[in-house]
């Protein structure tokens, strides 16, 4: 897979309503985010059940029905495979404490726009959450970082978490992470497989707007890149700090989530 185009190119938002629509015809599934923990999307497929295609028809990853996970046991294996480790965003990431989220926990955004932690949505087979951050130093405060992979139950099930989250945006411009942690000017875009040069994943959820800390002060960039390919979503979130430009974030960013891509192809395409 080729590198990723950078975070900021999503001038899409006029079409997140038409591609919210288009997403929901499927089972329901959950979210997932680094909110409070990791959360999710929307979905361009042109009907419920339904891949979008380049020009050669073909699937992002052609699977071998064999290595997709079944069990909660295979999922979280799976997961484990994937999921980025500090050096998959570049030198100077270290792991946060704690550096995983627990695997029977899933971020919620409440009717107050207060993220909470809930059970995962029947939907979701195994879900995983790591943080990452770049410390402070040289003029530059701590930039914060996670990447979430999400098994869920059925290709639907994912779609479903995607169109969840452009809903989220739309309903909550303005969240609460957690105590003293806030997100404000929300804006998601939404890209099918083919739609402005996107052969990533059958769908990917560009969202960006300002993140507020008690703590570190602010506004600062923030970013969250998500992708779904079959019953697989993959996101990494950035949390902006004194300092740091929005190339500077978006090359962490871009590394990590094709490196993740890359591996999800490893572990559930057909062999030869």
């Amino acid at each position: 897979m080729r590198r990723r185009r950078g975070w900021r190119g999503c001038g899409v938002l006029a079409a997140v309503p038409l591609l919210l629509a288009t997403a929901c015809g499927g089972g329901g599934g959950g979210a997932a985010k680094d909110r409070p923990g990791a959360s999710p999307s929307a979905t361009g497929t042109t009907a419920a059940g339904s891949r979008t295609s380049d020009a050669t028809d073909k699937p992002v990853i052609d699977p071998d029905p064999a290595r997709l996970p079944a069990t909660r046991e295979a999922a979280l294996d799976l997961i484990g495979r994937v999921i980025a480790d500090p050096e998959d965003f570049g030198p100077g990431v270290v792991a946060r404490r704690p550096y995983e989220s627990g695997p029977d926990t899933w971020p919620v955004l409440g009717a107050d726009c207060v993220w909470q932690q809930a059970e995962p949505g029947r939907g979701v087979l195994a879900t995983l959450t790591r943080s990452f951050e770049v410390p402070a130093g040289k003029g530059k405060g701590p930039l914060r970082l996670a990447a979430i992979v999400t098994v869920h139950r059925t290709d639907d099930d994912a779609r479903w978490e995607m169109a969840e989250s452009l809903e989220e945006s739309m309903r909550c411009p303005t969240q609460q992470l957690r105590q003293g942690e806030f997100i404000g000017g929300l804006g998601a875009g939404a890209l099918a497989r083919g739609e402005a040069n996107q052969a990533n994943s059958e769908d990917t959820l560009m969202e960006s707007g300002e993140y507020r800390s008690a703590e570190l002060g602010g506004p600062y960039p923030y970013f969250w890149d998500q992708d779904q390919i079959l019953r697989f979503t993959v996101a990494v979130t950035a949390k902006g700090a004194k300092g740091w430009t929005d190339a500077e974030i978006d090359d962490l960013g871009s590394r990590a989530q094709s490196a993740m891509l890359i591996r999800l192809n490893e572990a559930v395409a057909k062999k030869g």
